[in-house]
């Protein structure tokens, strides 16, 4: 069976008006938010969590993965743009050689800092709420895949995230970077993060909250750092400990993995107490 290279060069732009434009980065993102939302909701109807109290964990959980992701983005790949144009990271715009501002949207959103920056959201929120935190984690876990799938799907259509040449015929040539067959590692991880979710939902609906509390959390964080890691033996290093066997997706990728693991594993994680109540 013959394979040939697919031509991948589509617009980033939904549609623009004036200077502003929607693109479809920014369309897989709220696709991805909106199916947390619904299975958010559903968990916490389920549970018989207030209405008020789901309201909150959406703001926390985005202001979280936001931020997050964005710090993650420039201390994480490139530190010395965070240095250099510290406006440019709070605000959606890039500033020229001549100046002047133009608006870009948010490029640059790293899935590491944003699962930290959503961890210390939950904490928050779950102080602040009195909610149990591994309740609060798990039912986070249990949607989180489905909208990672939806943000490679966008890093897809951006042409962006690229995978190393495959060094044959086979591959997708991203028109925007070069003419060279690449591995599509956004899709890579876009199909493990769909079947991860799958498996995630199947487990759930057969145990239910008769899992220990922290087990969803858990499954969520190994299953989808281990395929992150390997996975990232097919990208283009671009990260601060480039040159290395390992690049810094890899090195990120350990301790979540670490963590994931110990929350799976360890019938009693929810006893540790981190700040809030008894967990």
């Amino acid at each position: 069976m013959m394979f040939c290279a697919i031509e991948w060069n589509p617009s980033p732009e939904l549609f623009t008006i004036g200077a502003f434009s929607v693109r479809y980065y920014s369309l897989w993102w709220l696709i991805g938010l909106a199916a947390a939302y619904f299975i958010l909701r559903y968990l916490y109807k389920r549970q018989d969590i207030s209405e008020k109290n789901f309201d909150r964990l959406i703001v926390y959980s985005f202001i979280g993965i936001f931020v997050g992701a964005r710090l993650g983005h420039f201390l994480f790949y490139d530190p010395i743009y965070f240095v250099t144009r510290p406006l440019e990271i709070i605000l959606p715009i890039a500033i020229d050689s001549s100046g002047n501002y133009q608006f870009v949207g948010y490029a640059g959103l790293a899935s590491h800092g944003g699962t930290l920056g959503l961890m210390l959201a939950l904490w928050l929120y779950a102080y602040r709420s009195g909610i149990n935190l591994w309740q609060t984690l798990d039912n986070i876990a249990i949607a989180t895949p489905i909208t990672a799938c939806c943000i490679r799907l966008g890093n897809f259509w951006n042409s962006e995230i690229i995978g190393n040449a495959t060094g044959s015929d086979w591959g997708i040539i991203f028109k925007q970077v070069d003419d060279v067959a690449r591995h599509p590692s956004q899709l890579y991880e876009a199909i493990a993060y769909i079947i991860i979710f799958v498996i995630g939902i199947a487990i759930y609906r057969w145990k239910g909250e008769r899992m220990h509390r922290g087990f969803y959390f858990g499954y969520c964080l190994t299953t989808i750092f281990t395929a992150r890691f390997f996975i990232e033996f097919s990208k283009i290093n671009n990260g601060i400990f480039e040159g290395f066997a390992l690049n810094t997706g890899h090195y990120l990728s350990i301790p979540f993995i670490a963590l994931g693991l110990l929350c799976m594993l360890y019938k009693h994680i929810d006893r540790i107490s981190l700040g809030t109540t008894r967990l």
